[in-house]
């Protein structure tokens, strides 16, 4: 389970019926929550368009020149300093959109890009604008949102009107998709979150509205429309960096460009160097890593995040299986009469009242999970363990099978659970893998088969794994028989050894 990953309140749509724990409920739950953070697990960047990793034979023709409005910034940062001759890179068209593109041959380690910090755009930016007087109390991406979009409608009176005017007006992230392109991902857990994070946006704009944007009509003198706000959000959401020291949430110019390779592992790629005079600006440094396709500059997005994750952040998808996962919520129902004790216990261990576990194509449950749903389904005769004489070791025992009844019972719970949400999709496995095989599909088209099919690959995948659980409980030794055994009561062959009186 990723604690970076998850929110102990739920802020998303839930498309299936929960299944509970008889008698002792527990509620499983496709939603994965949205992250609703100013501070975005986005550890790096995206490019200006949707990318996907080019072939490794892929050469970029003197024909692939950037559009008229990337060549207008790049001149502008060249007369700014920023881009001196010896740079090693400069933007390039390719088929996917934009990137940085090698000039030369680039050695390891070696400087690609230093931006100065006067042209970052970040919450400092905001506070010393017009608008900062106005921004002080709002969350940091809400106020460099405002400034964006303030920014982008002054137009040609805006100092920043060379970097908005190469910003796209969408990605092909699903906050952006249509109902009938949404249609697509029908019964998935990215389909859930979009409408969760489209809905958080629309509130947090229907508050700013009215608190800031209304009632400073001379800082907004423009209408600003959902759509506006939305566009600031995706913008953020896929091009800010929040790995520098000291900084959660910062647009660099130029450095957004860099696309995405899946063949890259490492996420170290830029450090800030501090300038050595009292009022000298740090520059932020741009490194290249050892790996590259063709003349295409590169980095590693974010190793940890799923398809749905990449999909909903950067509007691509990768097809190694390892990015494909979904997550299952569980939870102490309040009605359950041992509510109290559970929950002490799953505190204790470092969980709560729910509890949310990554599950990965081709890898093993994450381990705390059977341990937490033994906890969940204990009740009748196995609630012993609740008692206060256990405290300190319940969970070494929950590690084990407790009873055949408790460990029947989460088998049953969640080949259910798996079952619901396989029936909420509205293709299979081998409709995917058909259309997939046909080609020539839309860009979005393919990310809604990849994500969903994913999905449904992990969910069989639990299902199996409970699936022969359950083939298996005659075999399994339960907690009587340990302590049967731990005692000397019982014998070699397994049966209970009565003492007669003398």
């Amino acid at each position: 389970m990723r604690e970076t990953a998850r929110q102990k309140k739920r802020n998303g749509r839930s498309l299936h019926s929960l299944s509970h724990f008889p008698s002792s409920p527990a509620s499983l739950s496709p939603l994965k929550p949205p992250k609703h953070k100013s501070s975005h697990r986005t550890k790096t960047l995206t490019s200006l368009h949707y990318t996907k990793p080019l072939s490794a034979n892929y050469t970029l023709s003197s024909e692939s020149d950037p559009p008229a409005a990337v060549q207008t910034f790049w001149r502008w940062f060249s007369d700014e300093g920023v881009i001196t001759s010896k740079c090693p890179v400069k933007p390039g068209a390719v088929p996917e959109g934009l990137g940085l593109v090698a000039q030369r041959d680039i050695a390891r380690n070696e400087v690609v890009l230093e931006v100065p910090k006067k042209f970052w755009i970040n919450p400092d930016t905001v506070s010393g604008s017009e608008i900062g007087c106005v921004c002080g109390g709002l969350k940091p991406w809400i106020a460099v949102a405002l400034f964006l979009i303030r920014e982008k409608k002054l137009g040609n009176d805006s100092i920043w009107r060379f970097y908005l005017d190469v910003l796209p007006e969408n990605t092909d992230s699903t906050i952006y998709w249509s109902e009938e392109e949404l249609s697509e991902i029908q019964g998935t857990q990215l389909l859930s979150t979009t409408l969760g994070v489209k809905e958080y946006v629309e509130s947090e704009f229907e508050k700013v509205e009215e608190e800031v944007i209304n009632p400073h009509k001379q800082l907004f003198p423009f209408p600003v429309a959902l759509d506006d706000f939305l566009w600031a959000f995706g913008m953020l959401r896929s091009r800010a960096f929040s790995r520098l020291r000291g900084q959660n949430l910062v647009l660099i110019p130029l450095a957004d460009l860099i696309n995405h390779s899946p063949n890259i592992t490492t996420e170290e790629y830029a450090w800030e160097i501090k300038g050595a005079g009292l009022f000298s600006l740090g520059n932020f440094c741009f490194l290249y890593g050892p790996q590259y396709q063709s003349r295409l500059v590169m980095i590693q997005y974010d190793l940890e995040k799923s398809n749905a994750e990449l999909a909903l952040d950067y509007g691509f998808i990768e097809s190694r299986s390892e990015r494909n996962a979904y997550t299952l919520t569980l939870q102490i129902s309040e009605s359950d009469e041992f509510f109290g004790d559970k929950l002490d216990i799953a505190e204790s261990n470092g969980m709560g009242e729910t509890a949310y576990f990554d599950i990965t194509l081709g890898r093993p449950l994450p381990a705390a999970m059977i341990p937490y749903l033994r906890l969940v389904a204990l009740r009748g005769t196995d609630a012993f363990l609740l008692e206060s004489i256990f405290r300190n070791s319940v969970w070494g025992h929950l590690e084990l099978p407790v009873s055949r009844a408790n460990e029947e019972l989460i088998c049953q719970v969640i080949r259910a659970a798996c079952s619901s949400a396989l029936s909420g999709y509205h293709t299979t496995i081998e409709e995917d893998e058909k259309l997939t095989e046909g080609g020539n599909l839309d860009r979005r088209l393919e990310i809604a088969i990849g994500v969903r099919e994913g999905e449904k690959k992990v969910l069989q995948q639990i299902d199996g794994i409970f699936k022969e659980r359950e083939l298996e409980l005659d075999e399994l030794e339960y907690y009587q028989e340990r302590r049967l055994k731990d005692l000397g009561l019982v014998g070699e062959q397994g049966d209970i050894i009565f003492w007669e009186p003398k």
